[in-house]
């Protein structure tokens, strides 16, 4: 594809591209962060259509293999290679998992153990992609570390906002919100403003090795697998009661307490007439799960939460604060007011959607 079939094509994507920009980005060079999945390899390619110097580069952050004796980073790295390969760029493999374990892993299993329900992804961007790894990609001489995440960055008079991505189904703003805002001016989300379907039928276009892998769905960079399973492997769980918060009466045995989190449904194999059972809440003194009947029941919900080790992306706004708040990925944002106290945020009237939460979050 020459120039300007390269200006052509990334026009119909809705990129802001002339020749006079593409000339500009030649003269700088942008380390691809690689996972192996379509998402990063479509920003490969878009990167190098833009005119940059496009390195691709893969982390291992995690080297043991699953219960099937297969290690998912091996069979990533070759998909990896085998793209940087058609798109005919340098790639290199970093090996961060002692970095992953020791600020990552080792504290998803100690919230665990504490009765918490951690998210490994937000710690996985906020400790290795965004600090190690960007860290890393800046050392090599790179100007920019692209991503194949759905977010956009806004540049607001000198100051980078941190924005979702168009594809309100797979926005990943949510998992980013704890990283530092002073990366952004050297990162580049590429496909932040596309829909997942044109990014599969880019990956088409260029007939990418990757363009009908599906999504991964499991635990950042350790790849998908019986979460009960692996969890065993590193926490020492303990059998305990499932007990009906109204009554009192013990409905059944559980498996272990950190198996389980506020408002779940699934996999509590609690049957009998009624229903259907939720876990209200979770007692780590005497790792008793309790749960109550009806997704309409008012243990399950909350109208003001805690919220702990606060971060801005951009300049702290002005209290109180009127805006929207989730406690999970896929749920829909939830108007609400935020002030300060002690150092941390308190959350309040919260839409009636909120589920779950009683206590503190990290």
């Amino acid at each position: 594809m020459n120039e300007f079939e390269a200006i052509k094509y990334l026009k119909q994507y809705g990129f802001d591209i002339d020749q006079k920009i593409i000339s500009n980005n030649a003269k700088k060079t942008v380390i691809v962060g690689m996972s192996g999945g379509v998402d990063s390899s479509v920003t490969a390619a878009l990167v190098k259509l833009l005119g940059y110097k496009t390195i691709g580069m893969f982390m291992r952050n995690w080297e043991e293999t699953d219960e099937n004796g297969v290690c998912s980073s091996d069979l990533d790295f070759q998909d990896v290679a085998e793209v940087c390969e058609q798109l005919d760029i340098p790639y290199y493999s970093l090996n961060f998992s002692d970095e992953y374990k020791e600020n990552v892993f080792e504290s998803f299993v100690e919230d665990y153990e504490k009765g918490l329900t951690p998210n490994p992804d937000i710690l996985c961007n906020r400790e290795i992609k965004f600090k190690v790894f960007y860290e890393k990609a800046k050392s090599f001489g790179a100007d920019y570390l692209a991503t194949g995440h759905y977010c956009q960055i806004e540049n607001k008079d000198g100051e980078f906002l941190l924005k979702k991505g168009h594809d309100k189904n797979k926005d990943q703003s949510y998992f980013l919100h704890a990283i530092s805002g002073s990366v952004l001016k050297d990162v580049l989300f590429p496909i932040g403003h596309l829909p997942k379907n044109l990014v599969r039928k880019i990956a088409d276009d260029f007939n990418l090795k990757t363009s009908t892998k599906k999504d991964s769905t499991g635990i950042c960079f350790i790849g998908e697998r019986n979460f009960k399973n692996f969890l065993s492997s590193y926490i020492q769980s303990q059998k305990g009661k499932f007990v009906h918060l109204d009554t009192g009466k013990v409905l059944g045995e559980h498996d272990g307490m950190c198996f389980y989190t506020q408002g779940q449904r699934k996999g509590l194999g609690l049957g009998g007439p009624g229903g259907p059972w939720f876990v209200a809440k979770r007692n780590v003194q005497d790792n008793t799960v309790y749960v109550v009947e009806g997704e309409k029941h008012p243990a399950l919900f909350s109208g003001e939460l805690n919220a702990i080790n606060l971060t801005w992306i951009s300049s702290p706004p002005s209290f109180p604060l009127k805006c929207k708040a989730k406690i999970r990925y896929r749920q829909e944002d939830q108007e609400c007011n935020v002030k300060i106290e002690n150092g941390g945020g308190v959350i309040s009237e919260l839409g009636p959607s909120l589920f779950e939460l009683n206590q503190s979050l990290d």
